[in-house]
């Protein structure tokens, strides 16, 4: 007999909370304590590491480099015509 896995709804998350595990981390706790405790994936939480140590903002669009602006840019110009 097969298991049916329940899909868990998308959970969202303050940008304090992103902070305060990445201070978590800065401050010397490992980060598969933290993924575990706070329940949250292994990716995810390298990824407000990362966004955190680049540009200080967890917003995709303060995370983007100037290549895909430009790209986002010239689309939203072509659309205009």
């Amino acid at each position: 007999m097969t298991e049916t896995k329940q899909k868990r709804k998308p959970r969202k998350y303050t940008d304090e909370f992103k902070q305060q595990l990445v201070d978590l981390y800065h401050s010397g706790r490992r980060r598969c304590d933290i993924c575990r405790e706070y329940d949250i994936a292994h990716s995810l939480f390298d990824k407000w590491v990362k966004q955190a140590e680049t540009s200080g903002s967890f917003h995709e669009k303060d995370n983007r480099p100037p290549e895909q602006e430009e790209v986002i840019w010239l689309r939203k110009e072509n659309r205009r015509r």
